[in-house]
């Protein structure tokens, strides 16, 4: 059965799945082609009729997209492929008035993904009672490159569209524009601890959860050097007069490139070069000005209610296929890239039991997700904000255990008994856990969508109170004390060019 909404741009038919009003693929945007490549998303011009919203809009251009935009640097293109900064809208009940609102940004290491994911489909959130909100937003080159005549952070400038669109038009489809939060995991965490930051998104969101937030953001420099041996591959200059006839897709392979040789440049770029993406938020004097931590720690965010967290097996999803060599002199080389201090840091005596292996993937956890995590909560805390901290202690197999992205699958129920059954390493009762884990935390977060309160008790920095999804999820301290007393002395701040510290 279809269902037709008039938008602030249009009319727009979606339709009823199992009693969801589902719409996909509305434009809050024209496409960010042509003249308006590598700008900030422009303001989008109405349609006459009524436009169909049953299908996903196109990717933005990334790795193993293959529409025609990725090979036409002019703007339209026929096949459609252009038209890619789109919502889609999942509402229970299109009728009623004052659902909170839930608005989804994706992960994918700034490098890729895309709202069309079926795992990250918002029906089952939306039959919790709230209206969720996808968005489609550039990544990679086209919407993090530090490009000379041109915004920085494009692709958060697009999710700050997409939150203008959903101010502007969830009403019509049974939502609150005054109770919004904003949720991401991984790079999408990234992109909401910056526009938590940011005064140009300032009263588009009331809330925000942020699932294992990354703590690479980058100064104008790292971010100046990054690009420019990516365009250098192509002869080019990082610069809009140069980039403007270079088809999407030689960026692509570019990028791919540099990511497939990235760890030579350690010296020069310290430790993001040892991540999987060369791409993070750029501070920028007018949009950004600092990194989220020190930003909230100053109050940037105390009218925000913030709900943070992460795995705690973050890393093991990028090792888990390995064989997880590591000698002592690795390990004792990677604790002092990634936390600036020579020797082992104090993870020898504060993790006597573990394998230099065992070891290598925890800092590496602790450093890029776990910590950054953390900090964020102690600092909306030390700037008069109110936050709750979680952690996911369960998993459903031996060899991934509590892993970078499980919490996100679990919280929108998308973790299937078949995807469970098929692995290998699987835990006997697991599948019924994994039920009973993903209704608790959907739960929890709904209603701190509702009510701004998931549940527990507010972080501080005394008791450090952590929600604890385990098949028996309780509340209690923070559970990483050893990594947490390790990193307590830490400031996460804007990487740069290491021969400018």
């Amino acid at each position: 059965m279809d269902a037709e909404i008039r938008t602030a741009a249009g009319w727009v038919r979606g339709g009823w799945e199992n009693e969801i009003a589902v719409f996909r693929g509305i434009p809050y945007a024209p496409p960010p082609f042509g003249a308006r490549r590598f700008q900030a998303p422009a303001e989008l011009e109405g349609w006459d009729g009524v436009r169909a919203a049953v299908a996903f809009g196109s990717p933005v251009p990334q790795a193993g997209h293959s529409g025609s935009v990725m090979r036409a640097a002019g703007g339209v293109v026929e096949d459609g492929s252009d038209d890619c900064l789109t919502v889609n809208v999942w509402s229970p009940e299109l009728g009623r008035v004052g659902m909170p609102v839930m608005v989804w940004i994706h992960g994918g290491a700034y490098l890729e993904g895309s709202s069309g994911d079926p795992h990250v489909d918002g029906a089952r959130l939306a039959a919790a009672g709230v209206v969720v909100v996808s968005i489609e937003y550039r990544t990679g080159f086209e919407g993090f490159a530090h490009i000379a005549g041109a915004p920085d952070n494009r692709g958060i400038l697009d999710q700050i569209a997409a939150l203008h669109w959903t101010r502007r038009n969830i009403d019509r489809f049974g939502g609150d524009p005054g109770n919004v939060t904003v949720f991401g995991q991984s790079a999408g965490a990234g992109c909401i601890a910056a526009l938590i930051s940011m005064p140009l998104a300032a009263g588009l969101f009331r809330r925000a959860i942020a699932q294992s937030v990354p703590g690479t953001f980058f100064a104008p420099d790292l971010a100046a050097a990054i690009s420019g041996v990516i365009t250098g591959r192509l002869g080019a200059r990082a610069e809009v007069e140069d980039l403007a006839s270079v088809p999407p897709g030689a960026l692509v392979d570019a990028t791919q490139a540099l990511i497939a040789i990235m760890p030579e440049f350690a010296e020069q770029w310290g430790p993001m070069a040892l991540t999987p993406t060369p791409f993070s938020p750029v501070l920028d004097h007018d949009r950004l000005p600092r990194a989220p931590w020190q930003a909230l720690a100053d109050g940037a965010a105390r009218g925000i209610e913030l709900l943070v967290g992460h795995t705690r097996d973050e890393y093991r999803l990028f090792v888990a296929d390995s064989d997880r060599e590591c000698t002592g002199e690795q390990l004792a080389e990677t604790i002092a890239r990634l936390r600036g201090v020579p020797g082992d840091g104090g993870y020898l005596a504060a993790y006597p039991d573990a394998t230099a292996a065992r070891l290598h993937e925890i800092v590496n956890a602790d450093w890029l997700f776990r910590m950054p995590s953390l900090h964020l909560a102690q600092a909306q805390h030390v700037g008069g904000g109110r936050a709750w901290m979680y952690e996911l202690c369960w998993g459903y197999n031996r060899d991934q255990e509590a892993s970078h992205s499980l919490d996100f699958l679990l919280v929108f129920g998308t973790l299937t008994a078949a995807d469970i059954e098929a692995h290998p390493s699987a835990y006997r009762n697991a599948v019924a856990e994994a039920v009973e884990v993903g209704e608790r935390m959907r739960a929890d977060w709904v209603r701190f969508a509702r009510s701004g309160h998931p549940g527990w008790g507010e972080f501080d920095a005394r008791h450090r109170c952590t929600r604890v999804y385990s098949a028996q999820p309780y509340d209690g301290a923070y559970p990483e004390e050893r990594s947490r007393w390790i990193w307590r002395s830490h400031r996460f701040k804007a990487l740069r060019v290491c021969s400018a510290e």
